[in-house]
């Protein structure tokens, strides 16, 4: 829900293609025949991510969910299948990096979706050691020290507010606190040679600070390295190689986010990378041979790898349709992973042999039942709100629409607040457009990705101006002459969710129905209830969104749940019986509320889920839902509607 945190996802989201206008999408096409499949076709498709090489550079360690729970898998750098090496049956488990001289491999895991994440390492022999026991804790992988000897990790175990930093023995595990976290400062990166933790530290929704930490001097405080007047953003984005420069991003110098450079002895500040769109990290291989770094452009990501030696952009191999990212560089820097997607194709992993220019693709995530034109690549389009703002989206269009045959049509939204709907293959889009359902994600005030004057413009105006931008989203589809803009719904997961109570309570004329994925009803309490390990976050959630002890009328006006009576159009609501962020209670009271003015509401509570489905089963369930349930109230009008032709 905070603009920043919202982005807790497996693996990259990417695939984004050029701008378009509104009125492309009016253009005729014919219409291919396109077989009908249901959910359990579309998540046959892998969720693959990560890239870790092994000590001799001959495999990586990758995350998927080929077994239908997220597992730990080797995958042979000159390809064929991968070799599973967790086995877990309920909890997603994660990987995280192999050790630098064996077989060893470190791995996290919380337990049913509620976000407390332990660190594993799984010996060569195959016996698991949890390295961060206990209850109610929450660890991090950090990184490894340049000698191999040691790896550093953040728990929140003294104090559930604050991650304190360790350093454990890559031999026998033992571990030394090398910074006790007083003052809930977030823990980011620290500097191979371990001297240098670089510490975030958040004081609104718009302004931010960077401090450094010596290790070699425990005493002293943190350097304060960002000093500065009125409301900038500053983050960490990683080390040089050498230890001695420090690469940050901020938004100080204009609209979209640079990323800069700080000389750790000299103190001096310098411009490393700008654009006319956000920079979103920048960093280094091993010895620093290459650079990577990408741009936010326009709900694309645009990847960049240059060889520091020459100053050149690295040239590239033939590759499909769509976007890098994932880069991961061998230890020797003679080897690159990174993976491919686009709005068709899931991603896919890549190798390239930099030594060799050997380039293979080792997998295939998309089901072969499915072909890629089957699919719907999304289009960035413009639509203008109530006060003449525009606002991006990414519109999909359905193969059947046409103007004899209309479609209905869902406004999405995605979670954050400032969050972004990006072009990229989504399985649970794919699937309703399939169906017949065209798709506008958009991307109202508030979003990411479009400046900074842009991603302010709702703070403390939740329920308003975010909303009419979604109202107006509505008018955008129905001015379609493929659209049906009598048959239009709304949907949306977290601040989505919200977005989509907030819609049927706040504007209930608007939409015809909506569906609510584990939102946010009632402000007081979510707000009040964050997680604990979210303390370091707490005054950006606040000066965003609202203090609950001072804004309690505010908060209560916006809270959909205290205007459930104004709810009169069908409501499907989902939601994970562990969530830690939105709490169980937010859906129930809803649905309680929603069912007492004789609406059709629809409730599915997923027992082993927290905040986003990681269980393959239970994603499949949720999308099948969807449809079941806009068929039925969307295209049908209460009654179960026919299948679309295919």
């Amino acid at each position: 829900m905070s603009k920043r945190i919202e982005s807790l996802t497996f693996g990259s989201v990417i695939g984004w293609i050029a701008l378009t206008i509104a009125s492309c999408a009016q253009q005729e096409t014919p219409a291919p025949s396109v077989p009908i499949f249901d959910a359990q076709t579309f998540f046959a498709t892998t969720s693959i991510f990560g890239a870790s090489f092994s000590h001799d550079e001959s495999r990586l360690l990758i995350s998927t969910d080929a077994s239908g729970v997220f597992n730990v898998y080797s995958q042979q750098f000159t390809g064929g299948d991968p070799e599973q090496l967790s086995h877990s049956t309920t909890d997603a488990f994660l990987a995280e990096s192999w050790f630098p001289e064996d077989d060893r491999f470190l791995f996290t895991a919380d337990q049913g979706g509620n976000e407390l994440n332990h660190l594993y390492v799984r010996e060569s022999d195959g016996t698991v050691k949890d390295l961060t026991p206990g209850e109610s804790l929450k660890a991090r992988f950090v990184g490894w020290s340049k000698d191999h000897k040691h790896f550093w990790v953040t728990t929140n175990e003294r104090d559930a507010r604050s991650f304190d930093v360790y350093r454990y023995a890559a031999k026998d595990y033992g571990r030394e606190l090398i910074f006790e976290n007083k003052e809930a400062w977030d823990p980011w990166d620290i500097s191979r040679d371990g001297r240098w933790l670089a510490l975030n530290k958040p004081r609104t929704s718009a302004d931010s600070d960077i401090y450094l930490f010596d290790t070699t001097a425990p005493n002293a405080p943190p350097r304060h390295i960002t000093p500065h007047e009125g409301d900038i953003e500053h983050s960490v984005s990683a080390f040089s190689p050498d230890n001695k420069t420090l690469y940050y991003l901020t938004d100080g110098y204009g609209e979209f986010t640079q990323a800069w450079s700080y000389d750790i002895e000299s103190g001096e500040h310098a411009p490393a990378i700008e654009a006319d769109w956000d920079v979103m990290y920048v960093y280094f291989s091993e010895n620093g041979r290459y650079r990577v770094s990408a741009i936010n452009e326009d709900a694309q990501t645009v990847m960049t790898v240059v060889d520091t030696i020459s100053g050149q952009e690295l040239n590239l191999p033939d590759l499909p349709e769509g976007n890098i990212s994932g880069v991961e560089i061998s230890p020797s820097e003679t080897k690159m992973a990174f993976y491919v997607n686009s709005g068709t194709s899931p991603n896919n992993l890549h190798v390239l042999d930099l030594s060799a220019g050997e380039h293979h693709k080792l997998t295939e995530s998309l089901n072969p039942q499915i072909a890629r034109e089957h699919l719907v690549e999304g289009e960035v389009v413009r639509y203008k709100s109530y006060d003449d703002l525009e606002i991006p989206a990414v519109l999909y269009r359905p193969h059947i629409a046409a103007t004899d045959n209309r479609v209905p049509a869902l406004v999405w939204v995605h979670g954050g607040p400032g969050g972004q709907s990006r072009k990229g293959y989504r399985a649970a889009i794919q699937h309703l457009v399939n169906h017949g359902y065209a798709i506008l994600a958009v991307n109202n005030r508030g979003s990411s990705g479009y400046g900074k004057t842009f991603y302010h413009m709702d703070d403390k105006k939740h329920g308003d101006v975010d909303l009419k931008d979604c109202v107006w989203a509505r008018k955008y589809l129905a001015g379609l002459n493929w659209v049906d803009g009598s048959k239009v719904g709304i949907i949306g997961a977290s601040y989505g969710g919200y977005m989509v109570a907030a819609a049927l309570a706040f504007e209930p004329s608007v939409f015809d129905v909506g569906v609510d994925i584990f939102g946010v009803t009632n402000w007081l309490r979510t707000l009040k209830s964050i997680p604990p390990w979210w303390e370091s976050f707490r005054a950006q959630l606040y000066d965003e969104l609202g203090d609950p002890a001072r804004e309690e009328e505010r908060l209560h006006q916006i809270s959909p749940l205290f205007h459930a009576a104004n709810i009169t159009k069908p409501l499907l609501v989902i939601q994970g019986a562990n969530d830690p962020r939105v709490l169980q209670v937010e859906s129930d009271e809803l649905v309680e509320a929603v069912r007492a003015n004789g609406v059709p509401t629809e409730y599915v509570v997923f027992p082993d889920e927290g905040h986003g489905f990681r269980r393959k089963a239970n994603r499949i369930t949720a999308s099948d839902k969807y449809v079941e349930f806009l068929d039925k109230y969307l295209k049908g009008s209460g009654e179960k509607a026919a299948p679309p032709a295919t």
